[in-house]
């Protein structure tokens, strides 16, 4: 009776206590698995695949060491026995082509990330919107040898987890504009510091885009 009551209240309980405070944009992005983990720590970046859904891929030891038993008797087999190796040999090299097609998008991944971590060292370290460089896909693409299709790939689906949040890896992409001193900075930068102008506006007398214009003058951005 003990049990039946205790099974009672448990199954009446939220497993998922926090969904219940707010509904920001933070809550909706607890709900993507990141595919990628950056961590910064003593001013050192570290990066890694999110592996820990995703089993090791290998060929069953028992299907190779039979195999090969049929293998080193083949002279002696009969017409059914050697269509049945020819059968167990296809997919045996059908397996093998997948787990290196794997590894090979896991390299791919890996490598993309890296360039991209290596053009914004300086927003990963300090999770500054204003630090992100202009960056293009023609940039990573150059940087890691990967055709501009790959990287466009990768860059449209997949999200990294920081210390600060996750991002979509489109995040860091942005053109280049310059400012009054010829310095290349990105369009995120200009964006990030035009909100802030626009946050803090009267809104019953909402900036003129002319007035826009100027202030973003004074602060250097043409």
């Amino acid at each position: 009776e003990e049990l039946r009551e205790a099974i009672s209240e448990i199954t009446s309980l939220n497993p998922k206590p926090g969904n219940t405070f707010g509904d920001t944009v933070e809550t909706h992005m607890s709900n993507i698995t990141p595919d990628f983990i950056v961590e910064v720590y003593n001013g050192e970046i570290s990066m890694s695949l999110n592996n820990r859904d995703f089993p090791q891929l290998v060929v069953s030891k028992d299907f190779s060491e039979m195999m090969q038993a049929y293998s080193e008797n083949k002279d002696g087999m009969s017409a059914d026995k050697k269509q049945a190796l020819m059968f167990m040999k296809q997919k045996m090299d059908s397996a093998k082509w997948f787990i290196q097609s794997v590894k090979q998008r896991q390299d791919t991944l890996y490598k993309t990330m890296e360039a991209i971590i290596s053009m914004q060292y300086d927003f990963f370290i300090t999770e500054d919107e204003t630090m992100l460089k202009p960056m293009i896909m023609k940039n990573i693409a150059e940087k890691t040898g990967l055709d501009i299709s790959t990287v466009s790939r990768v860059s449209n689906s997949k999200y990294v987890q920081t210390n600060g949040g996750i991002y979509p890896l489109k995040f860091f992409f942005s053109e280049a504009m310059q400012n009054e001193t010829g310095e290349d900075v990105s369009t995120r930068k200009i964006k990030y510091v035009l909100k802030q102008i626009v946050e803090s506006e009267d809104s019953q007398t909402p900036l003129t885009d002319e007035k826009l214009t100027a202030l973003l003058n004074e602060k250097g951005y043409v």
